[in-house]
């Protein structure tokens, strides 16, 4: 069925919205909004991330989210990444230091090109090398376009851990969504599914879906971090928490809404969005993330 708004009928809407709004905050007082800290530990000290590339990626490509990692720890123009990754000291017991590990690049799908979650540990397993100088380690593990990966689009990327108690080891994954669910998880660089249909944002690397898996992968650091082991900062059920990032979804700068992720920066010369600057020239659109201090998702711009 299709529905025509003319302005009368908008009129009368945007008339009731805001009657509803104003009498609603009368009676409720928003609450804001508060992860809980469930006494687990938090990921602490410095900890090389090891790359596991899973398909075909570019040189450019990989060296897109190597200079990304190399800036959450790097002095850089204001706004920085560097700046955005230090809200997770707020976090009690946190203050994690990353640097870039090992890289291991599998372009022979040593397990085709449909993985299942048992997968992603097996693949840990095959690749896993030393930590550099007897440092605790974080491992990646990055799909390509044409790898599917069980429950990939309901969910554009993943963390857990491996191990027992006491000696548990995080990872990451995160997939390519070029030719799966790029409107799900490319967005704002894409157009959604659903929704708001806002025009797409212009990558700042020139690169939409990988631009997009940076989104993806700074969103499940900041979890891993944050609460690594499931007993950390979350709020929800432990199976399907709202991390740091997570609880901050959609949100990019000041003044976001549903289809609009706020006002950025831009570059004038490429008309590429970004919010923070990078290492080697690069720039960066990051996720907002909740400051423990404030009780509010907090971003750079």
């Amino acid at each position: 069925m299709a529905f025509n708004y003319t302005f009368a009928t908008f009129s009368l809407l945007l008339c009731f919205t805001l009657c509803l709004k104003l009498s609603s905050a009368a009676l409720v007082q928003q609450q804001p909004l508060i992860l809980k800290y469930h006494n687990g530990p938090l990921l602490k000290g410095k900890f090389s991330v090891n790359l596991i590339w899973y398909g075909k990626f570019t040189p450019t490509q990989r060296s897109i989210i190597v200079d990304f990692i190399q800036s959450l720890g790097s002095v850089a123009a204001s706004p920085s990444v560097s700046s955005w990754w230090k809200i997770t000291e707020k976090y009690k017991g946190g203050a994690c230091n990353l640097i870039v590990g090992n890289q291991v690049i599998h372009e022979n799908y040593p397990f085709g090109k449909t993985l299942k979650n048992s997968h992603l540990i097996g693949l840990i397993g095959l690749t896993s090398k030393p930590n550099n100088n007897g440092l605790n380690s974080i491992d990646i593990i990055l799909t390509a376009q044409d790898v599917a990966v069980e429950g990939f689009c309901s969910r554009c990327g993943s963390h857990g851990s491996t191990g027992r108690v006491g000696s548990k080891k995080a990872y990451i994954w995160v997939g390519n969504s070029a030719s799966q669910c790029p409107g799900q998880c490319a967005w704002p660089f894409y157009q959604p599914l659903y929704g708001p249909q806002s025009p797409p944002l212009v990558a700042p690397n020139g690169d939409v879906d990988v631009d997009g898996m940076i989104i993806n992968l700074a969103t499940l650091l900041a979890g891993t971090v944050t609460n690594p082991f499931s007993d950390g900062y979350f709020q929800g059920p432990a199976t399907a928490p709202l991390e740091a990032v997570s609880a901050c979804t959609g949100i990019f700068g000041t003044g976001a809404y549903s289809g609009y992720p706020g006002r950025v920066l831009v570059d004038k010369a490429t008309g590429a969005s970004y919010n923070a600057y990078g290492v080697n020239g690069r720039k960066y659109l990051l996720p907002a993330m909740w400051d423990p201090l404030k009780s509010a998702c907090s971003t750079l711009v």
